[in-house]
């Protein structure tokens, strides 16, 4: 069996993995791959979605999630195109209702009951949560630290992994780091240590954020301040994901090549090929393939462009000294298929 199919695990011992990116680079799917990853040898992950998009039911074909936890897949290492048999994992998913979890919050610490839903008449939770941002982050974020903590009657963790999709990158920094958000709020009361329990989670080594990246400037750009803001707010790094990667078509060599006049050997290897059909006379090759040449010239030119490009970008990457994952571009579009074939790729390299 292919040696790298046993590779062990980048993040072992944490539990809640946060995704975060630039919009655009497929981060509910990257989030839903690393998800079945993590359950593939036979764990109970949980996939929590916080900006109300219902992109993981979406994604996994089901109707709108309702603000519960639900089993939503089950996974197996043979699933994922792995070696070796296991038990059968489990996925979950939660679409977290800022409404009701204001709701659920305010019945746990002040007992409010019916009185809760009369403030949902009114517009109050809008309202709260509009003035206040900060509250709200504070729910989303501390009903995936409760998912991370939660036990069951025998004593062991309701989940083994819990898989956060995140806000951006512009924006998860800020939405990660309640303490300060929630500072002008409340200094003291419920409010002010549900935000202390969320911190001690978040920065504890069980948490770790990942960012999601393409292989263009202004995602790896947004990916070092990410990197860099996340630092500075003391929140624990964690891999970086680079997905929709394009499989090479030339190598470096033909790539180093096009930049010259190359018509003549182009010319000659079409020729060669027999697109100028059985005549032997170089007239009449010459004259099928002369449409051909500027065109393949042209995109072998662009291609060799993208090709440098991803060079600067991947030595962007690599001085941030995280561990890289590399998922490739799906043709068509993801389907269930396609997930389950990322979700492979990242056990492969290790990052699940």
């Amino acid at each position: 069996m292919d040696q790298v199919d046993r590779r062990d695990p980048d993040w072992e011992g944490v539990r809640l993995h946060v995704v975060s990116g630039k919009g655009g680079t497929g981060k509910t799917t990257v989030a839903a791959a690393l998800a079945l990853a993590l359950a593939a040898d036979g764990g109970r992950t949980l996939l929590i979605e916080v900006e109300g998009r219902q992109g993981i039911a979406e994604m996994f074909g089901l109707a709108a999630l309702p603000y519960e936890e639900r089993r939503i897949a089950t996974v197996s290492r043979s699933k994922l195109g792995l070696d070796g048999r296991g038990p059968v994992g489990e996925l979950f998913a939660l679409a977290i209702d800022t409404e009701q979890a204001l709701l659920e919050y305010l019945d746990m610490f002040y007992k409010l009951g019916r009185a809760g839903k009369a403030l949902q008449k009114v517009g109050f939770v809008d309202f709260a949560t509009t003035i206040a941002p900060g509250v709200r982050d504070v729910l989303l974020t501390g009903k995936a630290c409760e998912a991370a903590r939660r036990k069951g009657p025998d004593g062991r963790r309701a989940y083994d992994a819990i898989v956060m999709d995140a806000p951006p990158t512009g924006r998860i920094t800020r939405f990660l780091n309640v303490n300060s958000e929630v500072a002008g709020l409340a200094r003291f009361g419920p409010i002010h240590g549900q935000a202390q329990a969320v911190m001690r989670v978040l920065r504890s080594p069980e948490t770790a954020v990942h960012l999601v990246t393409l292989l263009e400037e202004m995602p790896v750009q947004e990916t070092v301040d990410g990197v860099t803001e996340l630092a500075e707010a003391q929140l624990p790094l964690g891999g970086v994901l680079v997905n929709m990667v394009r499989p090479p078509v030339l190598d470096a060599a033909a790539v180093d090549a096009v930049t010259g006049d190359h018509r003549e050997e182009v010319a000659l290897a079409l020729g060669e090929a027999g697109l100028g059909g059985r005549s032997k006379s170089a007239t009449t090759v010459r004259a099928a393939v002369e449409p051909l040449l500027d065109p393949l010239l042209d995109q072998a030119r662009e291609h060799a462009e993208r090709v440098e490009l991803e060079r600067e970008q991947r030595a962007v990457l690599q001085q941030l000294k995280r561990p890289t994952y590399e998922l490739p571009l799906l043709g068509g579009g993801v389907d269930l298929g396609g997930l389950y074939r990322l979700a492979g790729e990242l056990k492969r390299q290790g990052a699940a």
